[in-house]
């Protein structure tokens, strides 16, 4: 039989939102990476013309700096074309990566904004701890997993990449756009391949990371009832809270039988005491009511007050059982209620 202290039970939706509270949420950084990658391969699919027609026009440029003499007004004019012809090409791909990321991540586990995770942590900084976790078994299995994915993902597409590099005296005879639709074309392939690798260490990687996060959530059975517990209450606090609501409620409905105008008995186990006021009330209500030592109580106050006290089983058990407390009186119960009424009544010469 496992022990209360065996975190042997999966865990609850409060345990997994806790989690999620302070960022720790199942992420697979393969299933990122096809994402992102895909999106790159869409995006250059998309705006490569845009692309082409740069560096295009940075090859012209370069082409018509033959023969100038450099120096450094030159040179800087060199770099400042250069930096703005290579951001235009490289801008519109990095902003759909930093959009790929993000939908990646939303993709995962939804949208998630802890403010502690971009908090600064000193602790971090410690050279000790640091070295210990860089040299982890965690680690050193983590790095083996990358550099196999690494490995396989560029070994078939260098396998690719070697075949296509065979056409390239063929191609060193075409026109430079049609080198470019050549290059354009042969990357567009090498993506897809690469991407079809990583893909399949995807999948396997969302499995075994939802695995290891539901694994590292499980709970024990002690902390499964502690969590009840402070969810619900502690019982024994909420025994006392019964209690004591329960006192106040039985002091309050012994405050209002001397008020009563009769207390209708069974005789001994049931006892209600009923009060009827014309001008608050369209019907005679339910001042107070109890079973066995609460009727007791309640006749004894009613003796004590001068309160009629009226025998009737069948009336007194329908009206325990169907009238709360403050609570009117049923209409089917009119007909009785108003017979003893009206017998009390006389009795007082009303």
């Amino acid at each position: 039989m496992a022990d209360d202290g065996e975190k042997t039970e999966e865990p609850t939706d409060k345990k997994i939102e806790d989690a999620r509270k302070e960022g720790n949420v199942p992420k697979s950084q393969d299933a990122s990476g096809v994402i992102t990658l895909f999106v790159a391969i869409l995006t250059v699919l998309m705006v490569f013309p845009f692309i082409a027609e740069h560096m295009l026009k940075l090859f012209q440029y370069y082409f018509s700096l033959v023969g100038t003499p450099l120096d450094k007004p030159f040179m800087l004019d060199i770099a400042i074309v250069t930096f703005k012809e290579t951001l235009l090409m490289v801008l519109p791909l990095a902003l759909a990566v930093a959009v790929a990321g993000v939908i990646a991540a939303i993709a995962q586990f939804g949208f998630l904004f802890n403010p502690d995770a971009i908090q600064p942590k000193f602790s971090k900084l410690d050279p000790i701890k640091g070295t210990k976790n860089l040299f982890s078994i965690k680690k050193l299995i983590e790095g083996v997993k990358i550099t196999f994915k690494a490995h396989t993902t560029l070994g078939v597409g260098f396998i690719f990449f070697f075949f296509f590099i065979k056409e390239l005296p063929t191609v060193a005879l075409f026109s430079l756009p049609d080198q470019l639709e050549w290059l354009k074309d042969k990357m567009i392939i090498i993506a897809l391949v690469m991407l079809l690798v990583i893909f399949f260490f995807a999948l396997i990687d969302i499995v075994i990371v939802r695995k290891q996060y539901f694994d590292g959530l499980k709970m024990s059975k002690q902390e499964i009832k502690d969590e009840m517990k402070n969810m619900d209450g502690d019982p024994l606090i909420k025994s006392k809270i019964k209690q004591k609501q329960m006192e106040i409620s039985r002091q309050r409905m012994m405050a209002e039988v001397p008020n009563a105008d009769v207390v209708i008995t069974n005789p001994t186990h049931y006892a209600v005491a009923i009060k009827y006021d014309q001008e608050k009330h369209h019907s005679p209500v339910v001042v107070a009511k109890g079973m066995d030592n609460m009727a007791q109580q309640i006749k004894k106050v009613a003796r004590e007050n001068e309160v009629h006290i009226i025998q009737n089983p069948p009336l007194a058990r329908s009206l325990y059982a169907e009238v709360e407390v403050d609570k009117p009186i049923p209409e089917a119960l009119f007909g009785a209620v108003a017979e003893v009424l009206a017998y009390v009544y006389k009795m007082n010469r009303k």
